[in-house]
Parts: structure tokens; C-alpha cells; sequence
């Protein structure tokens, strides 16, 4: 009696994994050097495949379900061991189980930048990371080229293995897609889903795994290429240049850059006089005998007389007095946000030149008197 109790022993009933963790991928069945009884029972549950494994060759993949073990649901396994006809031997063999639900929120991210060609800026340097859902779709390619023979394989150790293998897979499939830089850092759900069908044939041929999400959360640009894309933005929001200089004017008035007559009446008066000058009927100050003693031969004119010219032409000119929001609730006693409501109701009119309001203290003078 002791001796069939000391065999039973020896041979294992019933094989069942419960999974109470989050974060396992593969899980070996401890068998303590036991032989499995021919006809033992198989438990396997939903989001779970067992994979047997003897000698180190991979054999029968079982999935959910209660399963007795013969030879006729484990063939594979039955032909190595040599059964035949229902040979009653136990045999000996290791039991994978491998965890086959969806593990949703693995980030991924390029350690070094990924040289792609663009047809706008030439060669560029991308850095990108994201987030990526995935499902194990072939058990023993992935027991054989990821977990290996590890007892306990855990999400933490995959995130290790194939963090690289990931950010490899995804730089030769946005390379192949020709994706241009400035599209990838605006379109980052669309490329996420189109890069699927690239990514998904090599996981699942070389790892057993199947991407089901593929997120880009930023995509980063070398300096050089930022500063690239801000001035192009630059010059589509400018447009029109005299705009632009109006806007700047504005400005150096705003900030106190400007003398009294302010940049644009400098600037103005210096044109005039150069005009002025070069209508002499002598052409250049250099070239005309009627030019004042002290003028250097070649140049505008002595800084004496360009001064008193500039102001010549300052005194004969209206000058107007811009504003921004902030001078204009300074005058007023009321807060800027008072001042940009009623800039943006028309109540008091105002000139938007880009992002920036500008306002005349004639303006101001007749929103007062309403």
C-alpha cells in the first residue's frame, strides 16, 4: 500500500494555472520532477494557451478548456514520446502556460535620434515615444525568440527585451512610409494606425506578438529644423510685408524704442532726404560744387545736416501715437481684459496685426465720447 501511494505520488492528475497577476506573459508549470499520468487532466482557462514542451522541442498547443491528456488530443506529443496505440506509460514533459489577453499601455521611445529623408528639409533627426497595446498570437515563436526557458516571465522583463526591437520596427516603417516630418508631428493618431500593417507582419513573424494599438504621444525635431518651421510660420502669418513693418513700428513706439517722432517718421524722413538729395541738380552731395563746406565728398551729408533735414521733414509730417492694450487701460483706469473685449466687440477700433492690437489715441478720444 505504501508503494502504490509513493508512485501516486509521483504522477501528476491534474495540471491548472490561476493567474492572479496582472503583468505575467508565460508561466512553467512545476512539475518538481514528476511525470505526467497518461490521461491526466488539463485545465485551461479563458485568455490562457498551454504550450508543452519536451526535450526542447516545441509540441501541442492546448487551449481553454478541461482536457484529458491521450494521445489523441496531443499528438505531436505523442509521436515524439513514441506512443503507440494507446500506450498507458506516463510520460514527462514541460507545461508553458501562456497568457494570451491584450497588455494595453507599454511605452516605447527612440534612445538614439531616427535619420530620416523629408522632402522639405532633406535628412532630419526624429525622436519619438508613445504608447503601444499588444496580444501574444503564437506561443511557442514567442516562448523560443522572447521569454525563453524563464519559470515566470513577467511584463516588466518584456518591456526590457523589446523596448529596442520595438523602436527598430517602427523606424524602418516610418522610413519605408515617407511620412514628412511636418506630418508626423501633427497627424499622430492617423500615422499610429497606418503603421500597423507595417509593424504587425514583422512582430508576429519574428516575435509571436501582434501590436493591436500603436499611439505616438510627440515627435521632437532637431533645433535647427524647429526654427526652420517657426519661420515659415512666421512669414505665412506676416504676409503682407508693409503690414509688417507697420507692425514693428508699432511696436518700437510701444516700448519706448523709438525717439519723439518715433521709428517710422525716422525712417521716413531719411528716405526723403535721400530722395531730396539725389534730385540736387549736382546728383550726390559728393558730386555737387554748391554743397555746404564740411560735407564729406561720398557721403549723405555731415550729421549736423542730416539731423537738421530729418527734422525738417519730422516737423512738416503728422505723427499719429499708437498703443497697445496695456498703455491704453493705463489711460483709461480700467484692466487690459476690459480693453481687449472691447477691441474684439468693435466698441473701440483697434488695427490686429497677428496676435498684437494696436490703437490710435484718436481712437481711444472717440470711444470715450460714445
Amino acid at each position: 500500500m505504501a508503494l502504490m501511494d509513493f508512485i501516486k505520488k509521483q504522477l501528476i492528475e491534474i495540471i491548472e494555472w490561476q493567474d492572479d497577476s496582472r503583468d505575467t506573459l508565460s508561466y512553467r508549470w512545476p512539475d518538481q520532477d514528476k511525470e505526467i499520468k497518461n490521461n491526466a487532466q488539463l485545465i485551461v482557462r479563458e485568455s490562457q494557451v498551454a504550450q508543452f514542451v519536451y526535450l526542447g522541442k516545441y509540441a501541442d498547443a492546448l487551449g481553454p478548456g478541461k482536457h484529458n491528456l491521450t494521445t489523441d488530443n496531443i499528438p505531436v506529443l505523442s509521436t515524439l514520446l513514441g506512443w503507440k496505440y494507446g500506450f498507458e506509460s506516463p510520460f514527462k514533459a514541460d507545461v508553458y502556460y501562456v497568457t494570451t489577453r491584450v497588455f494595453a499601455g507599454n511605452k516605447w521611445g527612440t534612445a538614439n535620434p531616427i535619420m530620416m529623408r523629408d522632402t522639405d528639409f532633406g535628412v532630419v533627426r526624429l525622436r519619438a515615444f508613445g504608447q503601444y497595446d499588444f496580444k501574444i498570437v503564437n506561443p511557442s515563436l514567442f516562448l523560443k525568440e522572447v521569454a525563453g526557458t524563464d519559470n515566470h516571465f513577467r511584463l516588466d522583463e518584456f518591456i526590457d527585451v523589446m523596448r529596442s526591437k520595438i523602436v527598430t520596427v517602427f523606424s524602418e516603417a516610418i522610413a519605408n512610409a515617407k511620412v514628412p516630418a511636418l506630418d508626423v508631428a501633427s497627424r499622430y493618431s492617423e500615422i499610429g494606425d497606418a503603421l500597423l500593417p507595417a509593424i504587425n507582419p514583422q512582430t508576429t513573424a519574428k516575435y509571436g506578438i501582434e501590436i493591436t494599438s500603436f499611439n505616438i504621444e510627440n515627435v521632437s525635431l532637431p533645433p535647427e529644423v524647429e526654427q526652420a518651421i517657426d519661420k515659415r510660420g512666421a512669414m505665412t502669418t506676416i504676409g503682407d510685408m508693409g503690414e509688417y513693418i507697420r507692425y514693428n513700428m508699432a511696436n518700437a513706439v510701444g516700448e519706448g524704442k523709438a525717439g519723439t517722432m518715433g521709428f517710422g517718421a525716422e525712417f521716413a524722413a531719411a528716405m526723403t532726404m535721400g530722395q531730396q538729395m539725389l534730385q540736387q541738380p549736382g546728383g550726390a552731395v559728393g558730386q555737387n560744387p554748391a554743397a555746404p563746406k564740411g560735407m564729406v565728398p561720398g557721403a549723405m551729408g555731415s550729421a549736423p545736416a542730416a539731423t537738421a533735414a530729418a527734422s525738417a521733414v519730422a516737423a512738416g509730417a503728422p505723427t499719429m501715437e499708437l498703443m497697445n492694450p496695456a498703455q491704453v487701460a493705463q489711460m483709461l483706469g480700467v484692466s487690459e481684459a476690459d480693453v481687449l473685449a472691447e477691441l474684439d466687440s468693435g466698441n473701440l477700433k483697434g488695427r490686429k496685426i497677428g496676435t498684437q492690437w494696436r490703437v490710435t489715441r484718436e481712437a481711444v478720444e472717440a470711444f470715450l465720447k460714445g
